[in-house]
């Protein structure tokens, strides 16, 4: 009796602490919001999204790269491309420089699971087979296939590394697969969409979502191809060293992978130029830049990122650039595909 009621009161406990440190995440979100939007040399906006209540593990959960991992050295060869950096636009934006290639204006959702590092990796991958093929092939290749069955990449939802996603393309190959509930592709992904912001029309997110198992054959029974045959492979991946390589790599062969730190400002990020103001640290988050410019003065990465459509400016943002903000010019990836 003793222990049942020990063990009563040790929950008790556990769910008043939790209870305590939601209600301080949101009463911190919300003082933020404010802080930002009236600072007079603020460069972007806030908002009160649906994070807000979310949990703090629950938040936690879905920056799925290790925070060791952002700016760590490479392991993939450092890519040193021969171009003039004076040649280089003062704006670009891969959704118009390749109009033809519909997943370059994509916004996928990663749902309650920290498999970010997957889809920063499968969103450029079907980018970059797109612009290599002058708009021929448009594969929408699977997050789902990578998060589940790269082992070598981390631990799934619940993270894992960019760099090792680029080495599995080229390795092990990836097949085709559509965001959830489409039944596009191979291996659509599987894990429910939920409500991370605003508006509420999805379910609210949990951050429980646990990795599949993986399965290689494709879970679409009427898809055409076997698993064998839909895998597109890549020929070559490596690491980006700098702002002006970066913005050389994008303009000559389409969007790359990134990771940066985010903070607890990042989640409630509305418009404008991103950089961090104020919050704690919540972990490494890898995302797809997809393309450059100047707002009012300030330099920004355009950073498409996988909490859907809701959040940001339509799911999309502008980060700090040249300046290695949060440390997104310090961990960037790519690479090339092999043409079926």
């Amino acid at each position: 009796m003793k222990l049942i009621i020990a063990t009563v009161a040790a929950f008790l406990v556990v769910a008043q602490v939790s209870a305590f440190v939601d209600h301080t995440y949101k009463s911190a979100h919300l003082d933020l919001v404010d802080s930002i939007n009236s600072a007079a040399d603020s460069t972007w906006q806030a908002e009160d999204n649906k994070f807000s209540s979310w949990p703090m593990s629950a938040l936690q959960k879905i920056m799925g790269v290790p925070a060791g991992a952002i700016g760590a050295p490479s392991r993939l060869p450092a890519l040193k491309a021969d171009f003039n950096v004076a040649d280089l636009p003062e704006n670009f934006d891969s959704r118009t420089q390749w109009p033809d290639c519909p997943t370059i204006q994509e916004v996928r959702d990663q749902a309650s699971c920290g498999s970010c590092w997957a889809f920063g990796a499968v969103e450029a991958i079907s980018d970059r087979i797109c612009v290599a093929s002058a708009g021929q092939q448009k594969p929408h290749i699977s997050a789902e296939d990578l998060n589940d069955c790269c082992y070598s990449c981390g631990f799934g939802c619940n993270g894992g590394f960019p760099e090792s996603a680029w080495e599995w393309y080229v390795h092990s190959g990836l097949v085709t697969g559509g965001n959830y509930n489409t039944h596009e592709g191979c291996k659509p992904y599987s894990i429910a969409a939920c409500d991370h912001h605003v508006n509420g029309t999805l379910p609210p997110c949990t951050g429980e979502g646990k990795t599949p198992k993986c399965h290689k054959k494709c879970s679409e029974k009427s898809y055409e191809k076997t698993y064998r045959a839909d895998k597109h492979f890549g020929s070559k991946a490596y690491s980006i060293a700098d702002e002006a390589e970066m913005q050389n790599e994008i303009l000559t062969n389409g969007p790359i992978e990134a990771a940066f730190t985010v903070y607890a400002d990042f989640p409630a990020y509305k418009s404008g130029v991103y950089q961090h103001k104020t919050g704690g640290n919540l972990g490494g988050h890898a995302i797809k830049i997809l393309g450059w410019g100047v707002e009012e003065g300030v330099k920004y990465w355009l950073v498409a990122n996988s909490w859907n459509a809701d959040w940001g400016d339509k799911g999309f943002c502008k980060i700090l650039r040249g300046s290695n903000e949060c440390g997104i010019e310090g961990s960037a990836v790519a690479g090339l595909p092999k043409l079926n």
